[in-house]
């Protein structure tokens, strides 16, 4: 069935404003500025204050369920469906999970390439599966867990490209890209305990999307603000790339955004970007499928990874094309996107089962209401 110009209008918005996200992170940590007090030019390293600035955006988005649900009690019939009354703290532990693993993926993205921290986000799928198995009591299939293994596999080849490529990066040293390669799987670890959690408490209150997502926005803002003070005199010695080492210089910040204006540009078309994204990949869950939005978050960082070229941030590396189809593979089997091509081929259709309602964690309404960097 032909898709509709909404749908396409989604689409296009979805692939678009998830890859402005993590470019304009990017973008934003390629700046060097004079910071405070006449302080000589530095990298704009705020890993912490930028996730600040992605949870304004998440928070955007309970404004705009406000908006779209007072419309729809002026129209005479209303149709909008805001689901029951919950807990609000029910979102208080997965916005904590994802704070923490927004910071670690922000610090990472300082070390790393765009593409390669688009890349190694694969690594949900692992630990989502086996967490699912462990507290949900899920049983997964034959395919999925060939899924896992083919994407260990696909992770190994980014990691191994990483060490090579590495080794002549003038940008970033081995070690740094290393140790960013590593925080991003183990960011990965702390989405899927999210998910899971998500998936246990929050799901079963039939919340709108919208506002669940707003609601995280919202803890997750606050706690962080709040942070950003004692993290301000805390030392962290060379990790706190700030000249005062400390964990997060936000008055810094503030000094090189003075300096540099630009800056104010690529953390906005982070903050905006985020809260479209979040509506567009709710809306192509809702009106497409949920495969759709697998496909388009999968395009997401070849558009990355392009521009990435295209500017100069990275080199090309063919191991890097290696290990981007080996997870996409991956993907696509955890996700169940053979089926409809099994289906067709005589000998492989009873293989298949059917207990396609037992696979829905990342594949539908079980990914994490937040789709964030």
């Amino acid at each position: 069935m032909a898709w509709t110009k909404y749908q396409l209008l989604l689409a296009g918005m979805m692939l678009i404003t998830g890859s402005i996200n993590t470019l304009s992170a990017k973008w934003a940590d390629n700046f060097s500025a004079p910071g405070c007090k006449g302080s000589a030019d530095h990298s704009f390293s705020h890993p912490f204050l930028q996730a600040v600035g992605m949870f304004l955006g998440e928070l955007s988005c309970l404004v705009l369920f406000h908006v779209l649900l007072c419309h729809d009690r002026r129209s005479p019939e209303p149709k909008m469906n805001t689901g029951q009354t919950f807990n609000p703290l029910y979102f208080f532990p997965p916005a904590m999970c994802d704070m923490t693993a927004t910071c670690i993926m922000y610090v990472a993205l300082n070390m790393t390439s765009a593409s390669s921290f688009q890349m190694l986000r694969g690594a949900v799928i692992v630990f989502t599966g086996l967490l699912s198995v462990a507290f949900l009591e899920r049983k997964l299939m034959v395919s999925q867990w060939i899924g896992i293994f083919i994407t260990i596999t696909g992770l190994l080849v980014v990691g191994l490209a990483d060490f090579v490529s590495g080794e002549k990066d003038e940008q970033h040293k081995l070690s740094e890209v290393i140790t960013g390669d590593l925080l991003i799987i183990m960011a990965q670890v702390i989405v899927a305990v999210q998910m899971v959690l998500e998936e246990k408490f929050v799901y079963k209150h039939d919340v709108h999307p919208l506002r669940a997502v707003g609601t995280e926005g919202f803890f997750g803002f606050v706690t962080l603000s709040l942070l950003l003070i004692p993290m301000y005199y805390i030392p962290a010695g060379h990790f706190g790339n700030n000249p005062r080492q400390v964990l997060e210089d936000s008055l810094d910040a503030f000094c090189q955004i003075g300096n540099q204006p630009m800056i104010v540009l690529a953390l906005l078309g982070n903050i905006i970007s985020i809260a479209f994204f979040n509506f567009a990949g709710i809306s192509v869950t809702k009106e497409i499928n949920a495969t759709t939005r697998m496909v388009l978050d999968s395009l997401r960082t070849v558009v990355i990874w392009a521009v990435s070229l295209a500017v100069g941030w990275e080199r090309f590396h063919g191991l890097q094309v290696l290990g981007f189809i080996v997870l996409l593979v991956g993907a696509a089997l955890y996700n169940g996107l053979h089926k409809p091509v099994m289906e067709k081929i005589p000998c492989c259709a009873r293989f298949l089962g059917q207990s396609s309602s037992e696979e829905r964690l990342l594949s539908g309404s079980t990914a994490s209401v937040n789709q964030d960097t």
